[in-house]
């Protein structure tokens, strides 16, 4: 939910600016409105000494850098270098120079080596090891093979400069080891900076009157606070006001949400917070998202695999907010997977030992001669849309009033009221008369509110054109909106079969199932072609659940989130 927030105005003298901005970044919740960017050469100077301070804390965090990268690529080439002339052994270049006649290097295999040519021409053999010849041929020598580039260095000199790039690799990662006891000093020199940098960029947000003199602060926070922000306020040397913030204030926007709900806030922030006056999405993205995710996925094997990397993901720093999130989508990719009877790609609804009541959730078979779990994808968009369109017209019932949204009402009388009135023929639970009037009288409120009393303001012929108008946008959007969950079972049909299909490649590896190498290719197939396809389903399940509620869910509820996140002075 969006929590209530109170406009707070204050006047001050100029000079008392800096030492009242101080004391607002006390309180903790007050978000002043400020510039959002360097204004003159002291934010920039200030912005650049944040940066620098920042990459220096994510250089020795990552223990590798540019430079690191350096060193290690030259290492890479040196040994590549010494693989080439590893055949070579010692020698010495210029002595070979003086000999004032051509000389070739060759490496072929051993097979197609005759060793004629040693009495036909002046050859030296170098070595042989692993099927290959290497030799040096003198003068001029008609040898049916083409002759290689002649290193540059021997293998020892190679092997030198191998080992001091790798003592020099070994001294700058220690140096980088060092650096870590400095961290704490640089993160707390980073919190400084960043405040300094809040603080003044509030500072020059302020507007001076009074031909500098007086300097006027706008800022809001949660109406939580508002007792213990007056006493605190009335203790500071200025004039202030406040009043409850109103959706032309443009107040920042705070969420309030449970522990299980503000994981999915992440996502909601993706899109863009709601306006003052909307509604906060997020309630209903935790549940739909991770339904849609979890039925993506469809795979009770990959949803332990989910769980776990949760579990990881909390002893790693830089991921550690998004462990919970991860583990919870783990466990309803398990629970759905279970439903969708899939455990790393086997159909486990054929296990004859499973228990009956495991067995009673899962979702197989046909209705009305469409796989069942294609249906639910359906039945689980429709319900989705129609709870958009409840949102929206609650919605736009408390800002424009029952009048004002007559319009709206009618759409969801007819939509939401005929899907209800559907399911109730479907299953006969009221008699066929009551419901024909039931239709009739719908069809009649509904027709009422788009074509003549879409907005009251409006004369009714204008009304009835923009009714046509929106009847075509609703009429042919709404199909493609009601298909576009298909995908759900698509999706999770797709990651099966893949699965599946890697099932039956690793099994025909085994053979008669002696021990032996097929069993190891069965390892091996198993482990890569499961990894492959837990990639490739996490991230079309994370992609199309996402467009479902970003488009369809926000297109049908009127969301616009266009609001701007809560930022408090600290």
């Amino acid at each position: 939910m969006i929590e209530k927030m109170t406009r707070y105005d204050f006047i001050l003298l100029s000079g008392n600016r800096d030492s009242f901005l101080e004391s607002l970044g006390k309180l903790g919740v007050m978000d002043v409105t400020r510039s959002s960017r360097p204004v003159d050469e002291r934010s920039a100077a200030m912005l650049s000494e944040i940066e620098s301070v920042s990459g220096e804390i994510s250089r020795i965090e990552k223990g590798k850098d540019a430079h690191l990268s350096e060193l290690e690529a030259d290492l890479s080439s040196l040994h590549k270098e010494a693989d080439s002339c590893a055949g070579w052994g010692e020698y010495d270049r210029g002595k070979l120079d003086s000999l004032g006649i051509p000389v070739r290097f060759y490496c072929v295999p051993e097979k197609k080596y005759d060793d004629s040519w040693a009495d036909a021409f002046a050859i030296q053999e170098v070595e042989r090891d692993k099927g290959k010849v290497w030799f040096v041929a003198f003068g001029e020598a008609d040898i049916p093979a083409e002759p290689l580039p002649a290193p540059a260095r021997s293998i020892g000199e190679v092997q030198e400069s191998i080992a001091s790039k790798e003592a020099e690799i070994e001294a700058y990662k220690n140096e980088l080891e060092g650096l870590k006891d400095t961290l704490p000093e640089l993160q707390d020199r980073l919190t400084g900076l960043r405040r300094e940098m809040g603080l003044y960029l509030a500072s020059v947000g302020g507007e001076s009157a009074a031909d500098g003199g007086l300097t006027v602060f706008e800022g809001f926070a949660p109406s939580g606070e508002d007792e213990r922000l007056a006493k605190a306020f009335d203790e500071l040397d200025c004039v202030w006001f406040s009043s409850k913030a109103s959706i032309e204030d443009n107040p920042p926007i705070k969420l309030k949400n449970n522990k299980f709900v503000k994981q999915f806030e992440v996502l909601t922030d993706m899109y863009g917070r709601p306006d003052y006056n909307e509604f906060d999405p997020t309630p209903y993205i935790s549940i739909f998202f991770l339904l849609f995710f979890a039925m993506c996925m469809g795979d009770a094997g990959y949803g332990i695999l989910l769980i776990i990397l949760g579990m990881l993901l909390r002893k790693v720093q830089n991921f550690k907010s998004l462990a919970p999130l991860v583990t919870i989508l783990g466990v309803g990719t398990f629970i759905i997977g279970i439903v969708m009877h899939t455990f790393f790609g086997y159909d486990i609804s054929t296990l004859t030992w499973l228990p009956s009541p495991i067995k009673a959730v899962m979702i197989t078979g046909t209705i009305a001669g469409f796989e069942a779990q294609m249906v639910l994808s359906i039945i689980i968009g429709i319900v989705h849309l129609c709870l958009a369109m409840i949102v929206k017209t609650v919605y736009a019932t408390r800002n424009k009033g029952f009048l004002g949204s007559l319009g709206v009402w009618g759409w969801t009388v007819l939509i939401v009221g005929g899907v209800v009135l559907g399911v109730l023929a479907l299953f006969s639970l009221v008699p066929g008369p009551i419901l024909k009037w039931i239709v009739i009288g719908l069809g009649v409120l509904s027709a009422l509110g788009i074509f003549l009393f879409n907005d009251i303001h409006r004369s009714p012929l204008k009304n009835v054109g923009s009714g046509l108008w929106e009847t075509y946008n609703t009429v042919t959007g709404l199909l493609g909106d009601v298909l576009s969950y298909l995908r759900l079972y698509a999706l999770g049909l797709a990651g099966g079969m893949l699965g599946k299909a890697f099932n039956d490649i690793a099994a025909m590896t085994l053979g008669d199932g002696s021990i032996g190498p097929g069993w190891l290719a069965f390892v091996v197939i198993l482990v890569i072609g499961h990894a492959l396809n837990f990639a490739m389903c996490c991230l079309g399940a994370f992609v199309h659940p996402l467009r479902l509620n970003f488009l369809e869910f926000f297109k049908n509820s009127g969301y616009d989130g266009k609001g701007r996140k809560y930022d408090p002075l600290v």
